[in-house]
């Protein structure tokens, strides 16, 4: 994967396995238009089919005030109800392609995650943030309802109550409250962030791949199921890691009291 290839994307290799993804509209706090929905969709469907050679990704934004401030309303001005309903496919694409993505995706929220750049925050498996950041759905204050996933995913990490104060109200809230009700798992300095997020990403990465992807299949499928249910999908999601060579080189390297190498086969 080569950088700068997207125009409101960069996508870098900083190491083996891990690709940073920068939304990269610093002049408007990373809003995202139409341009980025449409390539942050065809970077997360390549990424999910495509290539082996990325175990984590980070999701992070450009600069140090925004990690994004939800769609380009300037862009949306002038739309009529028919482009804007247009638009918003293009925003629906790319909300699936990173809810389905089967890699790992762990953010890095540098700063404000207003509206879509909230939604799209929910979307990743996990946050670290920087202690400065902060977060708000304000959509209804603009005659609108969260449209990314943002009624879906925001309740399911803090949970129906929380949600509906967030949501309701428009009201933002910080990085701390955040941490607290469970949407944000670290709180870190914006100078360690990235390093802290890249850490986590490479242990992720270190790990069977095959594994790591049938592990984050099972706990997001599981979720929408009863437990019954879940628990046998959990089977489903583990027996095809049992014919794998990784399987096999992670008890070997085990018993052998060394690091495995494991190659996603």
């Amino acid at each position: 994967m080569k950088p700068n290839q997207y125009d409101t994307l960069l996508v870098e290799s900083v190491s083996d396995y891990i690709s940073v993804v920068t939304l990269n509209r610093p002049e408007v706090s990373n809003a995202f238009n139409t341009k980025m929905a449409c390539e942050l969709y065809e970077l997360f469907e390549a990424l999910g089919s495509n290539d082996a050679h990325v175990r984590c990704i980070v999701v992070t934004g450009a600069g140090d005030r925004a990690f994004c401030a939800g769609a380009d309303l300037k862009e949306r001005r002038e739309m009529n109800d028919e482009e804007w309903t247009q638009q918003h496919s293009e925003i629906e694409r790319m909300v699936r392609a990173i809810k389905d993505c089967p890699i790992p995706v762990v953010g890095a929220i540098n700063g404000a995650a207003f509206g879509g750049g909230c939604e799209i925050a929910c979307l990743l498996d996990f946050l670290y943030a920087a202690e400065t950041a902060r977060f708000a759905l304000p959509e209804t204050s603009l005659g609108i309802i969260p449209g990314a996933g943002g009624t879906q995913t925001l309740p399911r990490a803090v949970g129906e109550k929380r949600a509906k104060e967030v949501i309701l109200s428009g009201q933002p809230f910080t990085a701390a409250q955040a941490l607290e009700w469970g949407l944000v798992n670290k709180l870190l300095p914006l100078n360690q962030l990235m390093p802290a997020t890249i850490e986590v990403a490479r242990m992720i990465a270190s790990n069977a791949p095959i594994a790591v992807k049938q592990a984050k299949r099972s706990i997001h499928g599981g979720l929408q199921m009863a437990l019954s249910d879940g628990l046998a999908f959990e089977l489903e999601s583990y027996y095809p890691t049992v014919p794998t060579r990784d399987r096999r080189e992670g008890i070997l390297a085990f018993n052998e009291k060394r690091k495995p190498k494991f190659e996603g086969r």
